[in-house]
């Protein structure tokens, strides 16, 4: 990896880091807001939600640590770099998910058991000033994630929405209360059990995404199709055969298997495996390394689909 790219990723990192950090400010500060709000306008929604951002700071810190974590060069026990520190902390992050999900429903289902005073209606500007501020902070980290190709930071701007999300539940469920009178006062609560399915679905989306990363799930068919271009755009290159493309934290490691006129020597197969590795090192693509496997070439070979074919 070059210094530049070495800078790049540091570079990334970092400001997968500032989003990460920005929401455990606000989140620090939702959580005082929500949960005096809730206590004092007798809302289980405000506390549940209170509680759920309490959770949003403690996964913003796993999200942190895996970047920070991530970043770090290859060394001696980890010659591969430590990449996937990156999706086992969107792990982490998905697992509370649902943790809160589960344990916010429990806690919904005895509220709407037991009998208690409507809400304040005060609780209703409160939870419009959350709503708009969760979402646009999950919007933010959501675009610092997908610009930097994190799936921890994307993971924690689901996190952000989600909390949105149980937000804007409350204030339904707030507002039916304090409109309908007598007899709607759990409305909260029931509103606080609708958003856990919600926070539930996305943990589950999650977990399937940071899951397939750490099994090294093949990349998106696109992102094949350009390292194939890209590659067999080389003077010198015959046929790409093999092409196995992983996403490795907030890079791609590609392993490729070149063909190459059979007659050519050793010393000139070896430059055109270099040329092809800089090409892709160069490209728009985000590889952090390319190990370029050369071949003879096989003009008669049916195993070959025009698909894996750069002429």
């Amino acid at each position: 990896m070059s210094e530049s790219d070495r800078q790049k990723t540091d570079a990334a990192s970092a400001k997968g880091v500032r989003s990460i950090l920005i929401g455990v400010v606000v989140n620090a500060l939702l959580v005082g807001v929500k949960l005096l709000s809730g206590i004092f306008g007798n809302s289980y929604a405000l506390i549940a939600d209170a509680m759920e951002s309490a959770l949003d700071i403690l996964s913003s810190l796993i999200v942190y640590s895996g970047l920070r974590i991530g970043a770090r060069p290859a060394d001696h026990d980890h010659p591969y770099g430590h990449g996937k520190a990156e999706a086992l902390a969107a792990m982490a992050v998905a697992i509370s998910l649902l943790a809160a999900a589960v344990g916010l429903a429990i806690q919904s289902v005895r509220e709407i058991m037991l009998p208690h005073r409507a809400p304040e209606a005060f609780t209703l500007v409160v939870l419009v000033v959350v709503v708009i501020g969760k979402f646009i902070l999950g919007r933010y980290v959501g675009e610092v994630g997908e610009d930097i190709q994190s799936t921890s930071v994307t993971a924690d701007a689901w996190h952000h929405h989600s909390d949105a999300l149980t937000s804007g539940a409350a204030f339904v469920g707030i507002a039916l209360a304090l409109t309908m009178g007598k007899g709607y006062e759990s409305a909260d609560a029931w509103a606080a059990l609708a958003a856990c399915a919600i926070i539930a679905f996305n943990g589950v989306r999650i977990l399937r995404t940071a899951g397939a990363e750490v099994m090294d799930t093949a990349a998106p068919y696109q992102v094949e199709e350009q390292v194939r271009k890209t590659a067999g755009e080389v003077e010198g290159v015959v046929r790409i055969e093999k092409c196995r493309i992983r996403k490795y934290g907030l890079k791609l490691v590609v392993d490729l298997h070149v063909q190459v006129d059979a007659n050519l020597t050793v010393a000139r197969g070896h430059e055109i495996a270099h040329k092809v590795k800089d090409a892709l090192l160069a490209s728009s693509l985000k590889i952090e390394d390319a190990l370029i496997h050369i071949e003879p070439a096989r003009p008669d070979d049916p195993s070959l689909s025009v698909r894996n074919t750069q002429q």
